[in-house]
């Protein structure tokens, strides 16, 4: 026995097994797509080679990673429960809908199912941005309950992103008031705010709020929204041609931080 675990994780439909000490600290990962085996420590080659041996298919290259950054050597290092990368989006409302999946035949849609269904549309196009410098972190919980449905940090800043399910329907805002088809006006944009404020805090820089809506029919504003940027689903990636803000490094940085779970925790 080695003393070693494996644990699998999926980024974009790629597969990662990393191999972890009993402190849960990572000393390599193997790369299905390039078969490769990427070892942080050379004197437990033997022993990593034979945790993942049940794993491995074909001929793999073995060695030390490529000219790894200091990001990613933070990445490394942190306990696979403690990132948040692997969060899909919506995770939360996944984990919810699987232990209580309400009853089997409803008159109405779930309102879960539907708030799921805007943050996977947004969170799919904002993962699209990942090739031009961006990274994006889902369904992320901050003390006392609230949730930052994505944050994408990328060359044009950060962007701390709330979805809002309007698939045809039309949108009214009047700042802070939004309203959702014939529903009662929410003081959202208020809340957006400020969960955009928690995260500028726990990450000391400053985090832009946006309001992504999903499907509408037709948005109208009473009165502009203050710092709030408000897009449909279809204008998220125009985010890829925002820049001049952070530098690729600091984008890096910044992503080291986000994706680690201690980070939110004492906000």
């Amino acid at each position: 026995m080695t003393g070693l675990r494996v644990v699998p994780t999926w980024r974009h439909g790629r597969e990662r097994l990393y191999v972890c000490l009993t402190d849960g600290r990572n000393i390599a990962w193997y790369d299905r797509e390039a078969a490769r085996i990427n070892l942080l420590a050379d004197d437990r080659r033997e022993d990593v080679l034979e945790a993942l041996g049940p794993f491995l298919t074909g001929s793999v290259t073995v060695g030390p990673p490529p000219v790894p950054t200091p990001a990613e050597l933070a990445r490394l290092t942190l306990h696979p429960d403690d990132d948040l990368a692997p969060n899909r989006p919506g995770e939360a409302l996944l984990i919810a809908l699987d232990r209580d999946p309400g009853p089997a035949h409803r008159l109405r849609p779930d309102p879960r199912r539907l708030a799921l269904t805007a943050e996977q549309t947004v969170g799919a196009a904002l993962d699209r941005l990942d090739g031009a410098g961006w990274h994006t972190l889902h369904s992320l919980t901050l003390p006392g309950g609230d949730r930052v449905h994505h944050l994408a940090i990328g060359p044009g800043g950060l962007f701390s992103i709330h979805t809002l399910h309007a698939r045809k329907q039309r949108v009214r805002i009047a700042d802070p008031l939004v309203t959702l088809g014939r529903r009662a006006p929410e003081p959202l944009l208020r809340r957006i705010r400020a969960d955009a404020g928690r995260v500028s805090h726990a990450l000391t820089a400053e985090v832009r709020p946006v309001l992504a809506l999903v499907g509408p029919t037709d948005v109208t504003f009473t009165t502009a929204p203050r710092e709030v940027r408000v897009l449909t689903d279809s204008e998220i990636e125009g985010f890829a041609r925002l820049g001049g803000v952070l530098k690729p490094a600091d984008v890096e940085a910044l992503h080291a931080m986000a994706r680690d779970r201690k980070t939110w925790t004492h906000l």
